[in-house]
């Protein structure tokens, strides 16, 4: 688990830093602004029997956030064979 050269480094935790930013940003908006922001406009919407800004509130921020988790460690994985850092095992 060696970089080639420190320019392939910098580009690894730039593509690194740039992936987290977008999923805190996405994560951001679901929590905080479906959950507590735009709630009143949500509860407008019925899903599956509840108010949709309920049950952003109360699951879809949980759901959201495994979701983000799984593309984090997807994303994670194509840039490590890019850079070639892939763990062994």
């Amino acid at each position: 688990m060696a970089f080639q050269s420190k320019a392939d480094q910098q580009a690894y935790w730039r593509a690194n830093l740039s992936l987290m930013l977008k999923l805190l940003a996405i994560w951001f908006l679901v929590s905080f602004g479906f959950g507590i922001l735009l709630v009143e406009q949500l509860n407008q919407i019925q899903f599956f029997g509840f108010k949709l800004g309920f049950w952003f509130s109360q699951q879809g921020a949980i759901y959201s956030f495994l979701a983000l988790i799984l593309v984090y460690i997807n994303r994670m994985s194509a840039l490590d064979k890019k850079y070639n850092v892939e763990e062994e095992g």
